[in-house]
């Protein structure tokens, strides 16, 4: 995972006709210290130990101090593989204050275990009596309470209850959605970010605030007519897939999407055999 890889233009056997634009780009060189930089930030922020410290070596860098970084892995390893009570005591474990003082971000752990407890029992909830009657239970004891209190929790409780009216083939995209590990990365996510504010770290990886920035700046660009290229490759894999096949694919829509452009991880931290910037 060299920094050099972020630094490279796409190969290509034609000389390109490059607009102003990209020639002003290319006349600015980041120094290869800042992109460490950059790339150990995001590393740390959102947890990755490994990961990090093979890159401190290979780019010979001081490896940044996280005291809890071990402690995040291990939450967002629970949360990825579907077992949110695990999560959710490492979580007060390492800070009971992370959940009592963001009801959105508990309600939304108990509905994720709520919607784990749900799932073996789509195919055949008729044949795992016992398990839809835990469901039930957990559902009118853990989340009920919190939802009369908040419409949205409400809504929000019967559509993850309405995972038990439909056998899955007959699923709707919205409650199918339910069911998709991307939910899980989410909340994963999410969590990430509360234990950084609560030590009052920041939040978000400034490689990601870049990419906001960049994605914000191009719109608004185009908005006010600049004269700029109708596509414009920030050096991202995604860039030449031509997502959805919309030109303008590197979001002048003004959102960032948390997982598409990351770097391919493993639960563990590790950097899989690819890694994508």
């Amino acid at each position: 995972m060299s920094s050099a890889n972020l630094m490279s233009r796409t190969s290509s056997t034609t000389t390109p006709t490059w607009h102003q634009f990209e020639r002003k780009v290319d006349e600015v060189k980041p120094s290869k210290t800042d992109i460490n930089y950059l790339v150990m930030d995001y590393l740390i922020t959102n947890g990755y130990p490994a990961a990090a410290h093979k890159f401190a070596v290979e780019a010979n860098i001081q490896l940044r101090a996280d005291e809890a970084i071990q402690e995040r892995v291990e939450i967002r390893t629970a949360i990825n593989s579907g077992n949110i009570q695990l999560a959710i005591e490492k979580i007060n474990e390492l800070n009971p204050e992370i959940l009592d003082g963001d009801a959105s971000l508990h309600f939304a752990l108990l509905r994720l275990h709520l919607i784990e407890l749900i799932r073996p029992c789509i195919p055949n909830p008729e044949e795992r009596v016992g398990e839809v009657t835990a469901a039930l239970e957990f559902a009118q004891t853990q989340l009920a309470p919190r939802a009369t209190t908040n419409q949205q929790f409400l809504d929000d409780l019967e559509c993850t209850l309405s995972l038990l009216l439909f056998p899955s083939e007959h699923i709707i995209p919205s409650l199918a959605a339910l069911l998709d590990p991307t939910l899980r990365k989410d909340i994963a996510t999410r969590v990430n970010e509360a234990i950084l504010d609560a030590q009052n770290a920041q939040k978000e990886a400034r490689l990601r605030n870049l990419v906001k920035l960049r994605v914000y700046a191009e719109a608004k660009a185009r908005a006010v007519g600049k004269d700029i290229p109708d596509k414009l490759d920030i050096g991202l894999i995604s860039d030449s897939q031509d997502v959805g096949g919309n030109n303008n694919s590197n979001g002048t829509n003004g959102r960032v999407s948390h997982g598409a452009n990351d770097t391919v991880m493993s639960n563990s931290g590790d950097a899989e055999e690819h890694a994508v910037f």
